[in-house]
């Protein structure tokens, strides 16, 4: 799986042409979400929270670009 960003301990990753809705993953340690685009909901896993508010904030500003990915 490509990653596409780690930041404070936290991998970002995308899988090409994965199954709908479009996400990506997102790993801090043991722990592991799915999170959509389109909505930046948690669509599977669970991440602490202060590590969830990074990737939300991170993706947010990165939208057109996972979009597009």
């Amino acid at each position: 799986m490509p990653t596409l960003s780690i930041f404070f301990g936290i991998v970002i990753r995308m899988y090409y042409d994965d199954h709908a809705p479009p996400h990506f993953h997102a790993v801090y340690g043991e722990h592991e979400a799915k999170v959509a685009i389109e909505t930046l909901e948690v669509i599977e896993g669970k991440l602490p929270r202060r590590a969830l508010g990074m990737v939300l904030d991170w993706a947010e500003l990165r939208r057109g670009e996972l979009r597009e990915n």
